[in-house]
């Protein structure tokens, strides 16, 4: 009974490996061209969303202090 369930733990191990090597041949690797232009991409979008990000922080910062300082 051991053996057998052993057995069938080290078929599944097989399949899946043998599934993944499968799946690695698939995949097809970008260029350098195409890898240098998406990183770039990926860089720019972030420093623009960031500093977006930077002036609604500020721009809300200053409204809130702006509301908390009024005196009625």
């Amino acid at each position: 009974m051991g053996e057998s369930a052993k057995s069938q733990k080290t078929s599944k191990l097989v399949k899946f490996w043998n599934g993944v090597k499968a799946e690695f041949k698939k995949i097809t690797w970008p260029d350098k061209d195409d890898l240098l232009k998406q990183s770039v991409a990926v860089v720019i979008i972030s420093v623009v969303v960031g500093a977006i990000i930077t002036v609604l922080d500020f721009g809300i910062q200053y409204g809130v202090d702006f509301i908390t300082t009024l005196k009625f």
